[in-house]
């Protein structure tokens, strides 16, 4: 982690910061630092980098010589008081890439506040500062602050945070501007400021202001805080004005930072969850559909005591970790039972109608439901509580007999409750059989998944199926975590035992591309105090928009495995395009034209090194792999990130 300065308590502010805050121009001065070196005798870490420049005698008499003709005798600034309502609401850290616009609140953490709660992360873009929060949250449970530059740093950012506001996903969002017209700069300061900055991502945040004064920051960051965090939760954003930051406080006694209470989160009607509970008692073959059911570590546990109550099947669409992958009541990778089902329970299921119907676009764009006409469908979860009107994350409209407004995970122990008293001993035995038929159908799919997996064992490039055995097979004794994977690898979950909280957390949400390899960083930072290995798959099309975050992992030491999954293509569009030119008549031959990654490959491995991090590859003779994870394994084990790059098949 960066190096933290002590914050004064005694109310007197050290000469170089009073400096500061009277004008003087000292950027860079502080950041001189020199991280620890490399360990340049193990093969694939970079060599030992270069010590900062020291800065020159211009820079270092700013720190002590103030400009003779500033008239401000300034010991506070707003961004102090800024820092200490942050300090209330248990903000670990705040990532940004510096900028002018929020220097006011930039000097206070690091100065007043000490670069601790929240602790600075520097990220080299503004969308990989707002993809960590997306990760961080979900792994960690509560949200990151994440700071950019006027309209400029905010449209970087603003496809990280469609990612999350999709994903449901808290994170705060500030945004630096110069409010007064009279007060900006020439030149740059004017293209970079708003009359609203957050006009252009209002339509993906839950909310959002652009706060007056300090008393009005102080509300609203309170606000801010409380209503991202409540479900469904989403991003919000905070336009901070310069001079609010920078300027000195004026009675500062008079200000006051209000408590913050949580919301409790919304369940369902009770009435209504009896009514559910009946229609599951009573079903012949009742199946429950999850997706981003669990918000905290207690809801896998509520859910599987439901399903075991009831001994019915349960399809897991892996938007959070909801249920363990080897329960034999796990029937994820058997949708066929949907056409068998009589009641169907989906909870907090992003997309019903997508996940209840086949759809088929290779020839003509078409579907059919899943499941028979004589089902009973209910929904229960807060998806359809905040709606936006311009983007379509929202689904196709799915008919239901039964829809439960409510946060699944909080109106579950009710639920429990209600079954748990309507089931008798007759039905408990018709339970226990149809239990017993599931644990059947579930160890048979677990046997083919490992026959499956060794089709094309010994092939290069290496099959996906390969590269999850091994992977697995080198971290199954430790606390693993894995916090990303490449679209549509269901490898993991079809071999893994997957029984933990923190052993996944979902996807992009929006699918964005770009999003793995950030977010996976920012769940390695909340798992780094947990003592976990992390561990992520991500494309070479995905990881190519933002390969810079491999610096901020090297920077704050945030350990992290990171796998390219490296099949020089953007494979997805690759197959879309071969089946478009199919369907015309015109052969598959230029279909690698804007599809494909190569003319040249990209060499990931050197990369890395580039930005000290760990790196070997590119790996394609499946002999080879095991070594190398092994070795990849024990770096991130010591506390370093590590990449592999390895070629792989599609399959």
């Amino acid at each position: 982690m960066s190096k933290r300065s002590s914050p004064r308590r005694d109310g007197v502010p050290d000469t170089s910061r009073r400096n500061f805050l009277k004008g003087a121009t000292i950027a860079g001065a502080a950041a001189l630092g020199t991280p620890a070196a490399a360990n340049t005798a193990v093969p694939g870490f970079p060599e030992e980098r270069p010590k900062a420049s020291l800065p020159g005698p211009k820079l270092a008499a700013a720190d002590t010589m103030p400009p003779p003709a500033d008239p401000v005798n300034q010991s506070s600034s707003g961004g102090d008081f800024m820092v200490d309502v942050l300090k209330t609401l248990d903000i670990d850290y705040l990532a940004m890439n510096c900028a002018s616009s929020f220097r006011g609140l930039h000097e206070a953490v690091i100065n007043h506040g000490g670069n601790t709660k929240p602790e600075i992360i520097t990220c080299p873009h503004e969308e990989i500062a707002v993809h960590m929060g997306q990760g961080y949250a979900k792994m960690e449970g509560k949200p990151l602050a994440m700071i950019c530059h006027g309209v400029v740093g905010l449209q970087h950012a603003s496809m990280a945070m469609y990612n999350a506001w999709c994903d449901r996903v808290p994170v705060i969002v500030m945004g630096g501007n110069i409010t007064e017209a009279d007060k900006r700069a020439p030149g740059a300061e004017w293209p970079h400021s708003a009359i609203d900055p957050a006009a252009l991502t209002r339509d993906f945040v839950k909310w959002d202001d652009q706060p007056a004064s300090l008393q009005h920051f102080a509300e609203s960051a309170v606000r801010a805080y409380k209503i991202a965090t409540t479900p469904p939760m989403a991003p919000v954003m905070l336009s901070l004005d310069a001079e609010l930051q920078e300027n000195p406080i004026e009675n500062r006694a008079l200000l006051r930072i209000p408590k913050f209470t949580p919301a409790l989160p919304p369940q369902g009607d009770d009435a209504a969850l009896a009514e559910l509970a009946r229609m599951l008692v009573a079903a012949e073959n009742p199946v429950i559909l999850c997706d981003r059911v669990a918000r905290t570590p207690a809801a896998m546990p509520r859910l599987v005591e439901l399903a075991e109550t009831l001994q019915c099947a349960v399809i897991d669409n892996y938007g959070r970790m909801n249920f363990p992958s080897r329960h034999p009541l796990n029937q994820s990778f058997r949708r066929s039972i949907l056409s068998q089902a009589d009641l169907i329970l989906a909870m907090e299921v992003n997309d019903v109608w997508g996940t209840l119907s086949s759809f088929h676009d290779r020839i003509v764009r078409s579907s059919e439901p899943r499941y028979k006409k004589t089902a009973k469908i209910v929904m229960l979860g807060t998806r359809g509580l905040y709606m936006k009107a311009n983007y379509q994350d929202l689904g196709r409209y799915q008919e239901a007999d039964l829809d439960i407004t409510g946060d699944a995970e909080a109106s579950l122990p009710t639920l429990i409750e209600q079954v748990k008293r309507q089931v008798d001993e007759g039905r408990k035995a018709a339970f226990d059989a149809r239990g017993k038929k599931l644990a059947a159908a579930k160890l048979a799919t677990i046997e083919q998944a490992k026959s499956d997996a060794t089709i094309g064992w010994d092939a290069s490039p290496i099959t996906t199926a390969r590269l999850c055995a091994e992977l697995y097979n080198q971290i199954k004794d430790e606390d693993w975590s894995l916090v990303g994977t490449s679209i549509r690898l269901s490898w993991p979950h079809r071999l893994w035992n997957f029984e933990k909280p923190h052993q996944w957390n979902g996807v992009a949400g929006g699918g964005g591309v770009g999003y793995t390899l950030p977010s996976s960083l920012g769940a390695a930072l909340a798992n780094k105090r947990h003592g976990r290995l992390t561990i992520a798959i991500g494309g070479d099309g995905d990881f190519m928009f933002v390969p810079s975050t491999l610096w901020t992992a090297a920077h704050h030491r945030i350990p992290l495995l990171y796998i390219v999954h490296n099949n020089r293509a953007y494979h997805q569009e690759y197959m879309y395009l071969q089946t478009m030119a199919a369907r015309h008549g015109r052969g598959i031959t230029n279909t690698d034209i804007g599809t494909t990654i190569k003319d040249p490959f990209v060499d990931y491995a050197t990369l890395a090194k580039g930005f000290g991090v760990y790196g070997e590859g590119p790996i394609s003779d499946p002999n080879e792999l095991a070594p190398a994870l092994k070795r990849a394994v024990a770096m991130v084990k010591s506390g370093q990130p590590a990449l592999l790059d390895v070629v792989m098949d599609q399959r």
